[in-house]
């Protein structure tokens, strides 16, 4: 997008002060530029293929259960396995941890992109090209804290969310469209393709490394995820931050009723799925503004010092839905709680700081899998609820129990961050 670019050369721009970085610094370092590029192709790729199973097995089933299964799997198995598995790329290196996981994916993608695959086989290999995302992203998260040092870190994962939320939009928008002219199987089999890609970018733009170094040889998977969840849980700090992160359960809720809010906005002067599309746009625009002009024209210790209130601004203005606006209403709302979720930068930047660089990848994969259990369980939950109460009151009760539960988490990052200020000022 457009936004994203660097206003001018770096070269021409006074830096501003504690070393903040600028969007054209990080471009121009060219291992970011695969680890950025080898995303973007293979999201992009998992966008056309998540609607090409949709709509391969309802065709095939005529069951929305059956397609609603195959769309959990999306969620089930980085909370099941992730833990687990992202420790390997704490005990080997990390840029062959992605190669081996991009291999994988494109030979299991290319197998459900065979014309009658049993139903049960179709689910199997969804659930295994699912699981092996928990090792690669583990190991990527880890990766890039090498790549870019300090608020370099910060402005390359405020590009990478903005590029994720783009590649999301375009994916969905015009999924449809290239499954019209393609077929789900072709569309399966370009999902491959960018995993393919995806690796030889990684081969080309990713330098070696070793593995992480430890002491006492190499522990086994379970004995290093025992030591992780003491690693994450057992530091106020860390524990404080990975709360930071899972509050999105909470203000992710509204998109995961869109569909019934739009019905209940319907007043038929747009029709019901550009309603549904408005709504889902909204948290997604937000969040690029706010992670643009959080990363560009905030100072490295100010973003530390406004997590709290940034964490309470996503949840606030959903409680004003409760009031039952307009469209238009619901829009600037949801627009700007999706702003003040650019507080996750700041608290993932933090985490990387406070986390041993040889146990990143245990420590990420943990936080991740929380992240996605938050997520789906607070989208079922307001599901339900909203079976009974109807879509306005469920997102302004959201609102408020996030609201509450980030004034709290305020008030305990208020103790922990002056040490890491301090540290941020000394780098």
């Amino acid at each position: 997008m457009a936004a994203t670019r660097p206003v001018r050369p770096p070269g021409k721009h006074r830096r501003p002060v504690e070393g903040q970085a600028t969007y054209g610094e990080v471009i121009a370092i060219g291992e970011f530029r695969a680890l950025w590029l080898g995303q973007g192709m293979s999201l992009l790729g998992d966008q056309l293929a998540q609607v090409a199973l949709a709509i391969l097995v309802y065709n095939r089933t005529q069951s929305a259960l059956a397609t609603a299964s195959v769309y959990a799997l999306t969620y089930l198995p980085p909370i099941v396995g992730g833990p687990l598995l992202a420790g390997l790329a704490d005990r080997y290196p990390r840029r062959r941890i992605m190669l081996a996981c991009d291999v994988l994916r494109a030979g299991l993608v290319a197998v459900t992109a065979i014309p009658g695959m049993p139903f049960g086989a179709l689910c199997g290999l969804v659930f295994c090209v699912v699981l092996l995302s928990a090792p690669f992203s583990a190991a990527r998260a880890a990766l890039l804290p090498e790549v870019l040092e300090g608020d370099r870190y910060v402005v390359g994962s405020a590009l990478q969310n903005v590029t994720n939320q783009a590649v999301q939009m375009l994916g969905f928008a015009a999924g449809g469209a290239v499954i019209a002219g393609l077929g789900p199987y072709r569309a399966l089999a370009l999902d491959a393709a960018t995993f393919l890609g995806s690796a030889l970018v990684i081969v080309a733009g990713v330098r070696r490394r070793g593995s992480p170094a430890r002491s006492g040889g190499r522990p086994s998977m379970w004995t290093m995820t025992r030591a992780g969840g003491r690693l994450v849980f057992g530091e106020r700090r860390l524990r404080t931050l990975v709360l930071f992160a899972w509050l999105c359960g909470f203000y992710v809720l509204p998109e995961g009723i869109a569909v019934p809010y739009a019905m209940e906005l319907d007043d038929g002067t747009l029709p019901v799925p550009a309603v549904t599309g408005l709504l889902m746009a909204a948290m997604p625009t937000g969040t690029v503004i706010g992670a643009f002009v959080f990363s560009r024209f905030v100072a490295p210790s100010a973003r530390l010092r406004a997590m709290g209130w940034m964490a309470m601004l996503t949840c606030a203005p959903l409680i004003v839905c409760a009031m039952r606006p307009p469209l238009v209403g619901v829009l600037l709302l949801w627009v700007l709680s999706g702003i003040g979720g650019a507080y996750q930068l700041a608290a993932n930047a933090a985490f990387v700081q406070c986390v041993p660089a040889d146990r990143r990848g245990q420590a990420f994969g943990i936080v991740q899998s929380g992240l996605l259990a938050a997520q789906g369980a607070g989208i079922l939950i307001g599901g339900a609820v909203a079976q009974e109460l109807g879509p306005e009151p469920v997102v302004a009760l959201a609102g408020a129990a996030g609201l509450s539960l980030a004034a709290w988490l305020a008030m305990a990052w208020t103790e922990s961050r002056t040490e890491i200020i301090a540290e941020v000022r000394a780098a």
